[in-house]
């Protein structure tokens, strides 16, 4: 990583939402043992994040909790998520680019580009398989920290629209 890279993760705002999304991985990693099957997502922001889901205050709380201080305690891996939205936006770039590149030069005719669609596919298969761990750097490296530092709980808020029930983290530090 070039010194300017670093230093635009180190802005405020930036590592701010790399520390959230880092917070909030491990919050949904924690949660997701606890409760089985019952569907989780977040949404990370500089005043903290998210989470989506069906889940007790109380147990989101005690999540947070407890990531904090696994975290601080060096579990650098709770920060990563393998569905995290890093992990899509990875590999729709690539497959989108493969499947550009397939169809590269193809000419006009429609037999022509029926013809490429199997190398289109398999040039996209590969760049999907080769995508999946490249996300999952993008995340330790660029989009999530495993370092809360000074990163503190204000407020947690339960709301609920309709069947969505989701709650409100809000942090400084």
């Amino acid at each position: 990583m070039t010194d300017t890279f670093k230093a635009l993760l180190e802005q405020p705002v930036v590592s701010r939402v790399r520390r959230n999304h880092g917070l909030e991985h491990a919050t949904i990693n924690i949660l997701s043992s606890r409760f089985p099957g019952v569907p989780m997502a977040g949404h990370s922001n500089p005043s903290g994040f998210v989470l989506i889901g069906d889940l007790p205050t109380e147990a989101v709380q005690a999540a947070i909790e407890e990531a904090l201080q696994r975290m601080r305690a060096g579990e650098r891996q709770l920060a990563i998520a393998p569905f995290c939205g890093t992990n899509l936006v990875t590999a729709g770039f690539f497959t989108g680019i493969a499947g550009f590149l397939a169809m590269w030069g193809v000419g006009p005719k429609l037999r022509d580009k029926l013809e490429r669609i199997p190398f289109a596919i398999a040039f996209s298969t590969l760049a999907l398989a080769f995508s999946m761990p490249l996300g999952l750097i993008v995340q330790e490296r660029v989009t999530t920290s495993a370092s809360p530092g000074a990163l503190e709980v204000v407020e947690i808020l339960r709301f609920q629209q309709r069947r969505a029930v989701a709650h409100r983290i809000t942090t400084r530090g």
